[in-house]
This record gives C-alpha cells, structure tokens and sequence, in this order.
C-alpha cells in the first residue's frame, strides 16, 4: 500500500507541476571568439539568468577557436524561438550567415550583447540587424552616429571614427521611450554599476528605436553625448534587442543589466515582455548588483 501511494504521489507531482514554471521558449547563444576574454564566464552567467526565469530553455553553440576552419560551425537556428549572441570574432561560413539571415528575417528573435556589436562589420545582413556597431574598421560609411539631444534622436552624419568608449565607470542610464514593453515600469533614470560605456557606435541604423541613453562624460573620455545604450531594431518579421551593457561579470550582475536582458530576450522571442520589475531594481542614486 506503501508503495503504491508514492507511486501515486510521484506521478501527481510530475502531472500537476504549474505551467508557469515550464519553460516554453527556446533560446540558444552564440559564442567561442571575443575580444574579452571574460566570455566563457559571461556565457555561463546568461545561461543561468535565463534558466532561472523559468521562461527559456537554453543550449550554446561554440564556435571553432579564431583561425580555425568555420566550415562545420552549423548552428540550428530554426529550432529556436530567439538567439543571443556573445560573439566577436571570425566572419560565420556563407551558409550558417544565410541560415541565420533567414532566421531572423523570417521572424526569429536575436539579441545583441556587448562586443557582439563589434562583429561582422562588412556583414551587410548583420549590420542592418544590429543598428549600430563599432570598430572593425566601422566609420562614416558605414552609418550616422545615432545620439539623443534635447528630446529627439539626432543622425550624425559627421566623419570619424565608429565605436569607442572611456575608463569603465558607474553611469546613470536614462530611459527614453517609457512605453515599450522592455523598459515599460522601470525607472527614468537609474544608476549601473562599473561598465564600458559605449559610444561612438555607427551603422545603417534602419527601423531602429532607441529606449535607453546615456551621457558619455568627457571627463571619463567620453564622446560628450547621451549616446544609445538599449535599442530594438525590426529586420523583417524579426525583432532584435541590442543591449552595449555587460562588459564583464561585475556589469552583467548589476540588477539593471540583468532585468532588461531578460525582458529584452522575452521580447525578441515573442513580442511581449511578462516579467515585472524586480523589487531591488536600481535606483538613479542606488546600484544594485546580485552576486
């Protein structure tokens, strides 16, 4: 009687568990080359912040190593419902590029982190996708300069250089389109922990919106603008979020870095963000980081 009442109880348990804990969408990230060495322990870090969320179900595809033949790095892009890339190295094979261009404009999500932006840059696809990059030879060619002055979003079509950033620093990040899912909640404006700030980023910048800025001081050798840190682009039937956080572990455990990832992977995945702002969210005088 014994055992069959376990039994009982142990099949309840797996019949019975709540919809909300299982993970429904699939997400794979990209990674095995960048410039920051850091990547492995970013990578794994990502990973768990997506599992945890209870939404994702999360596999990485590791390229070859830089030099290395690419010919057999084949990921299965349209097996999943989004696609994060922690990538910075050599170009992708023409197939996996076509695979991956059809993924996305076919209605895939992908969302861009960090040096992932520094990629590809005479991938004409992928620049489109990202909005706006930096180094790789990126310059007034490739794209304006996208910066936020006196409440609009100004194209810079100046000469100079693309991508740059000063001496890692604490920043304020500054909401500017409060309505959309990803920021929609959150504070105005709220305190990020040690990060590179971004600027100087240039591309195509096509069916781009920007959400967040932030003012890259000259004082920390900064460009003197409020300059894009979190934007979502449209390729296709696509939807691309594009977060210039998360340099190292120390940035990507700031509770600011953390919750608009999530919500950013969300809704490149599907277009809607379900997440709530987490009650230690940073505050503009605050940081919050979870170790």
């Amino acid at each position: 009687m014994k055992k069959k009442l376990l039994s009982f109880l142990i099949l309840a348990s797996v019949l019975f568990v709540p919809a909300s804990v299982v993970a429904e969408l699939r997400a794979l990230i990209v990674d095995g080359q960048n410039n920051h060495r850091i990547w492995p322990e970013t990578t794994t870090l990502m990973k768990k912040y997506l599992e945890d969320s209870g939404l994702f179900e999360v596999d990485v595809a590791t390229s070859p190593g830089k030099g290395e033949d690419m010919t057999g790095f084949k990921p299965e892009f349209a097996k999943y419902d989004v696609v994060i890339s922690n990538y910075n190295g050599d170009l992708w094979s023409e197939a996996t590029r076509k695979a991956f261009e059809d993924f996305v404009k076919g209605g895939g999500g992908f969302v861009t982190v960090h040096a992932a932006n520094n990629a590809f840059s005479k991938w004409d696809a992928y620049n489109e996708m990202i909005g706006l990059g930096g180094w790789g030879g990126r310059n007034e060619k490739s794209g304006p300069y996208v910066r936020y002055w006196e409440g609009r979003i100004l194209r810079d079509l100046a000469p100079g250089r693309g991508g740059a950033h000063g001496s890692q620093h604490e920043f304020l990040v500054e909401t500017r389109r409060p309505d959309h899912p990803i920021v929609k909640g959150l504070p105005a404006k709220w305190l990020h922990t040690r990060d590179e700030l971004y600027d100087r980023l240039r591309g195509p910048a096509k069916n781009l919106t920007v959400l967040a800025t932030a003012y890259a001081s000259p004082a920390t050798r900064g460009s003197g603008h409020h300059e894009p840190m979190l934007m979502t682009i449209l390729y296709g039937k696509g939807r691309v979020f594009h977060t210039t956080l998360g340099h190292g572990l120390i940035s990507q455990q700031c509770v600011g870095f953390k919750t608009t990832f999530l919500r950013g992977v969300e809704w490149a995945a599907t277009g809607k963000v379900t997440q709530r702002k987490p009650d230690n969210f940073p505050t503009a005088d605050s940081i919050q980081v979870d170790e």
